[in-house]
C-alpha cells in the first residue's frame, strides 16, 4: 500500500492548506508558494544566489542574524537548522546544499577555531568544492565574529572579513563584495 504522505494530491493539499494559513512554503532548489491576496498564491522560482551559513551552535543567534540579512538583502541563505526537515539524511543534505551554494560563509569566533566537530568538515569540504570554481570566482568567505586567530590555512589563501565591532558595515561590506562578483560572473545554465 502507498504511503498516504507520497501522493501528489497529498502534497498539493499540504501547500494549499500551508497557504491559506498565509505561510510560504519552500520547496529546496525549486522555489516557494506564497499567498498573493490578488491571485490567490504565486509561484516564486528560485534564483537568488545561495550562500551557505556554516558556524558552532554557540554561535547560533549571530548565524541566525547572518542568515535574516542575507534574505533582507536578496540572496537565499541557507542554514541547517532552518533548511533541514525531520528524518532528512544530515551529512548528505549538508554536503549536498554546499556543492550548489554560490557562497560558504565560515563564521570563525573563539568558539568555533577550537571546537572539534562538523563546522571544520563542512570548511574542508567547501575548501574541495572550491577547487572546482574558476581561479578567480569567490567562493568561501570567511567572517569573524569576534577577536579570533582565523586558521592559518585560511589566512594565507582568503581574505576575511570582520562582522564586529560594527556588524552592519562588516555584512555592507560582503553584499557589496557578492553583489559585484555576482554580476561579473554569470551562473552557467544547468
Amino acid at each position: 500500500m502507498p504511503d498516504k504522505w507520497s501522493s501528489p494530491e497529498q502534497v498539493a493539499h499540504i501547500v494549499r492548506q500551508c497557504l491559506e494559513e498565509g505561510k510560504t512554503v519552500d520547496i529546496d532548489g525549486l522555489g516557494s508558494f506564497q499567498p498573493d491576496s490578488r491571485l490567490g498564491c504565486q509561484f516564486i522560482p528560485l534564483s537568488l544566489p545561495t550562500v551557505f551559513i556554516a558556524y558552532v551552535q554557540e554561535d547560533a543567534k549571530m548565524a541566525d542574524r547572518l542568515f535574516d540579512d542575507f534574505a533582507a538583502h536578496g540572496f537565499d541563505p541557507w542554514l541547517d537548522r532552518r533548511k533541514l526537515l525531520p528524518g532528512q539524511n544530515w551529512p548528505r543534505s549538508i554536503e549536498e546544499a554546499i556543492n550548489t551554494s554560490d557562497f560558504f560563509t565560515a563564521c570563525f569566533s573563539h568558539r568555533s577555531v577550537t571546537k572539534r566537530g562538523a563546522f571544520h568538515a563542512e570548511i574542508r569540504y567547501a575548501l574541495d568544492c572550491a577547487r572546482l570554481v574558476p581561479l578567480d570566482s569567490i567562493f568561501v568567505i570567511p567572517v569573524r565574529l569576534d577577536t579570533c586567530s582565523v586558521p592559518a590555512r585560511i589566512q594565507r589563501e582568503l581574505q576575511y572579513i570582520d562582522l564586529f565591532p560594527d556588524w552592519e558595515r562588516g555584512f555592507r561590506r560582503i553584499v557589496s563584495m557578492l553583489t559585484r562578483h555576482m554580476k561579473q560572473v554569470k551562473k552557467p545554465a544547468a
